[in-house]
């Protein structure tokens, strides 16, 4: 399994901005916090805006925070949002035209996309809001956050 960046600061971004909603943050200081650069924040940010998750201003006193509240978006419109499946299986060496490994493709393709389906739905039980109070909760109690709520 890959790590998925994108997923991972749009995350970590959201969970902050639920945790002060009347704060705006700058994608300067989103990178900062993140280790990256702010270009990688506005084209993450962007695709959050275009799902209409987050909202962005212009000029001195611009910058992002949540569109709606955070209990009203969940982690799966997220994962959505960014595009890019958690999942993805490399594929296999063969020669051309090998019929084995074709089946075994197939085989592997159904069974992501099923894994992809099951990971999606779990998603969807979880809100940034969850995830604010994890944060806010501290790192033990974070590691602790289990799929489905309990």
């Amino acid at each position: 399994m890959k790590r998925n960046n994108k997923l991972s600061l749009a995350l970590h971004t959201l969970g902050h901005m639920a945790a002060a909603p009347e704060q705006v943050f700058t994608s300067e200081v989103i990178a900062g916090h993140n280790a990256t650069n702010p270009v990688v924040v506005r084209r993450v940010l962007g695709l959050l805006r275009v799902r209409g998750l987050v909202v962005s201003g212009k000029g001195h006193a611009g910058g992002w925070r949540l569109a709606r509240a955070a209990d009203q978006i969940t982690v799966a419109e997220v994962y959505d949002a960014i595009g890019a499946p958690f999942l993805t299986a490399e594929p296999l060496a063969a020669e051309k035209d090998c019929a084995i490994v074709a089946a075994m493709q197939s085989t592997l393709h159904a069974a992501m996309a099923e894994a992809e389906a099951v990971l999606r739905r779990h998603l969807a039980t979880r809100t940034i809001a969850d995830l604010a109070k994890a944060m806010a909760k501290g790192a033990k109690e974070s590691r602790d956050f289990r799929f489905p709520p309990r």
